[in-house]
């Protein structure tokens, strides 16, 4: 089945109170190396919003509270090394706050993170309200 069909993830758009975006440098495919939006995959059973809570709490620490949905992200690659080889990704992308005061503690996934001004370039977010309403990638 892993084939045959995509998996199906979230990735949470965190800001700070100046409106900065959490990214992360990721440990493993996809984007392994890169400074990348939060995020996984959604485990059976869960919701799309419980599963953006909790990989935000997984892979940070941090406690955040009704990310919302904006728009979808997906990510094709017929040479990659997830469970098979070749990987179709769809993330559902949520957009939320980083708590004031709140420290950030990675899990072992990333190797680093940092406050961005924008987000990837490629982190091309199709919004659920139509063009310009969502969130899109950066420089």
């Amino acid at each position: 089945m892993m084939r045959a069909l995509p998996l199906l993830c979230v990735d949470v758009v965190l800001r700070n109170r100046e409106g900065q975006v959490l990214l992360v440098r990721r440990k493993n495919e996809p984007k392994k190396g890169r400074w990348w939006p939060v995020g996984g995959r959604v485990l059976r059973g869960e919701t799309l919003r419980r599963a953006a809570i909790r990989k935000v709490r997984e892979e940070t620490g941090l406690a955040v509270e009704g990310p919302e949905p904006v728009g979808y992200f997906e990510l094709i690659n017929r040479k990659g090394r997830l469970p098979v080889p070749g990987y179709h990704t769809v993330s559902v992308v949520f957009a939320g706050q980083v708590p004031d005061g709140a420290s950030v503690r990675l899990d072992g996934q990333s190797s680093g993170w940092k406050f961005s001004p924008s987000l990837p370039a490629d982190f091309r977010v199709v919004p659920f309200g139509g063009p310009g309403t969502g969130i899109t990638g950066g420089a």
